[in-house]
């Protein structure tokens, strides 16, 4: 069905509705853009998703994104390229810097998300090696985890290097023979863990939740010394496990001040780790798309997320 260029937007997109039976949606007009940031791990990107969603879909706003390292979507929020960062790992040194300091973006509060950082191991090595996931047992060994990269020391791996980590510092003020190699990427990790647990091959790596694979892989945690308030204040000297982390979002002070309802709807954004598990996992075995996975979710979630709504 054709539509004369003369006839508005908004009556164009009632028509169309009418002509398909459907109901129309007071959305269907853009009520401006939105710049989300993705960064590098599946459960970020997830959750960018499902809030992109609504916000095209719920509220008419258009969604720009654009895949950076974490900095670098920082020293974004004075320029106006970004909006928000849907989820944030601690960062203090982030905040002081451009909350605090030069006032450029704020806190939206938080996610709802439990975030757990530390090295993990196979369920299997467990069992086979008595005492592997203390610490202080890690030197007896870290023959088990000797790479072509390592020498005579035993293997971290790790992911990207830009995650929040402080494992060469662990390793040098734990006096562990171990060091840390940067596998590059989060979906190297998964790899990794996978291998690792079907060929039953020795593997100690950093790893985090909330994340989908715990759903399809055993992994236990190693127990480092006891995380107490201000432990990892120099990250030099951090000889502590990580804390846990209670994630938020990001947000530019312009966004806030001027994002209306769009900032409304991700100030009221929460969910838990299973909420996000499950689109992060349609996305990767499932095969779907971002966008895909996030309408399943929201199709099946409407009792979750219809409060975040505006009115």
């Amino acid at each position: 069905m054709r539509i004369k260029t003369l006839v508005g937007p908004l009556v164009a997109a009632l028509l169309l509705a009418a002509c398909s039976g459907e109901a129309p949606n007071p959305a269907a007009v853009s009520k401006g853009t939105v710049n989300i940031d993705i960064h590098a791990w599946i459960g970020y990107e997830a959750q960018a998703a499902v809030l992109a969603y609504l916000l095209e879909h719920e509220l008419g706003y258009k969604v720009n994104k654009r895949e950076i390292k974490e900095d670098d979507s920082w020293r974004d929020f004075e320029s106006g390229k970004v909006d928000l960062i849907v989820e944030n790992w601690g960062h203090p040194l982030l905040k002081k810097e451009f909350i605090e300091e030069k006032g450029v973006a704020l806190s939206a509060g938080l996610t709802g998300n439990k975030g757990i950082i530390g090295w993990y191991v196979p369920e299997w090595m467990v069992k086979r090696y008595p005492g592997i996931t203390d610490y202080r047992n890690l030197n007896k060994y870290a023959h088990l985890f000797r790479t072509d990269k390592t020498g005579n020391a035993g293997q971290i791996l790790d992911g990207d290097p830009t995650f929040v980590t402080h494992d060469e510092a662990l390793v040098k003020n734990l006096g562990l023979n171990y060091k840390v190699v940067y596998s590059g990427s989060e979906a190297a990790l998964i790899k990794a863990a996978q291998e690792a647990t079907r060929k039953r091959t020795p593997l100690l790596m950093y790893f985090y939740e909330p994340q989908w694979l715990f759903t399809k892989v055993k992994l236990v945690k190693v127990a480092l010394p006891p995380y107490a308030v201000g432990c990892d204040a120099d990250p030099k000297k951090v000889a502590c496990d990580y804390p846990p982390y209670l994630l938020d979002k990001i947000v530019s002070r312009r966004f806030a001040e001027n994002g209306g309802k769009a900032y409304e709807l991700v100030r009221n954004f929460t969910w838990t780790n299973d909420d996000q598990n499950a689109v992060a996992s349609d996305m990767i075995n499932e095969k779907m798309s971002a966008e895909q996975a996030a309408q399943r979710w929201v199709r099946e979630n409407k009792i979750v997320w219809k409060d975040w709504i505006p009115r």
